[in-house]
């Protein structure tokens, strides 16, 4: 069963190309990416592998740590890194998990649990639901879950978007509007009440309408 946001994701050991890990322990206390891929050498995931690596240090500036996922083992992850290079200019220069038994893939519910165990003899067709973006908080919590079909190019630039959004409203009881960009106005939440803003906002704030309230971006 595929799990929701606000739920903890599920803790698994696997193998990456920078060796064995724990998910929840590789974590720690940072935020993290977990993006997953339905087989090596596939065009539109070899685009995304390169660009991933060429805006790591983006995540790096925001605390959270990207690990990309293909069904097909290690070794395979590592003849398809010289291919990412040399087309795209970058390779993964984070790990990636083999999951060769399709154990991860089914415990998030990307496959279901009829797929077998085995990423022999699959093709990419049969995999084309692993091709999830995962967002996790340090609480282990799902913040972000995105679903893209095998033809569509993944924006990670909009994966940062969120992120800064998300590290922000974790901070502040604030909430971010429509296409909001770090360093725009924002909404004070729902849950918060005129007299506690009016502590937290003495300047006050611009209300189109009641429940409409916007204020500069917190520092």
């Amino acid at each position: 069963m595929a799990i929701q946001i606000g739920e903890t994701v599920p803790d698994f050991e696997a193998q990456t190309t920078e060796g064995p890990i724990r998910f929840h322990d590789w974590i720690g206390d940072k935020w993290a990416v977990l993006f997953s891929h339905p087989k090596d050498f596939t065009p539109v995931c070899t685009t995304e592998l390169g660009y991933m690596a060429k805006l790591k240090p983006e995540f790096d500036k925001r605390g959270t740590k990207i690990i990309g996922l293909s069904v097909d083992p290690v070794d395979r992850h590592a003849s398809w890194a010289k291919d990412i290079e040399e087309t795209q200019g970058y390779a993964p220069n984070f790990p990636m998990i083999g999951d060769p038994d399709l154990k991860v893939s089914k415990l998030y519910g990307m496959l279901p649990a009829s797929a077998g165990s085995t990423s022999e003899g699959r093709t990419p067709a049969d995999n084309q639901t692993v091709r999830n973006v995962y967002v996790v908080g340090p609480d282990k919590k799902l913040k972000l879950m995105i679903a893209y079909p095998m033809t569509t190019g993944r924006n990670f630039d909009e994966v940062l978007r969120v992120i800064d959004s998300l590290q922000l409203t974790a901070k502040h009881k604030v909430s971010t509007p429509v296409n909001w960009q770090n360093g725009e106005d924002v909404i004070i939440s729902g849950s918060v009440s005129d007299e506690e803003a009016k502590r937290t906002y003495p300047d006050g704030w611009k209300a189109p309408k009641p429940y409409i309230r916007i204020v500069p971006q917190p520092q």
